[in-house]
């Protein structure tokens, strides 16, 4: 049997063609690993009973939507700051 390989991003481990290897390629991945552990914790923010997440959870949400656009932009200053920002969510 294969061991279950669960890792949503683990397509970026084979140097895809179009994103050059090196210091951006590193920061989309870490984006993405940021974007989708922030997400998880966004469950959980809503998890918390009679709405009292809400408002850390819709702070969440909207770092995360930003961090997209930025990814879809390829904007290199921008993608380092929803990094920053989403490296220190809690």
């Amino acid at each position: 049997m294969t061991p279950n390989n669960d890792d949503p991003l683990d397509f970026l481990n084979n140097d895809p063609p179009g994103i050059p290897s090196g210091r951006s390629s590193d920061l989309v991945q870490g984006l993405l690993h940021e974007i989708i552990r922030v997400k998880e914790l966004i469950k959980y923010y809503d998890a918390i009973p009679n709405g009292a997440g809400q408002l850390g959870s819709s702070i969440l949400n909207e770092l995360v939507v930003e961090a997209y656009t930025s990814l879809v932009n390829y904007d290199v200053v921008l993608m380092q700051k929803y990094y920053d920002l989403l490296l220190n969510c809690d």
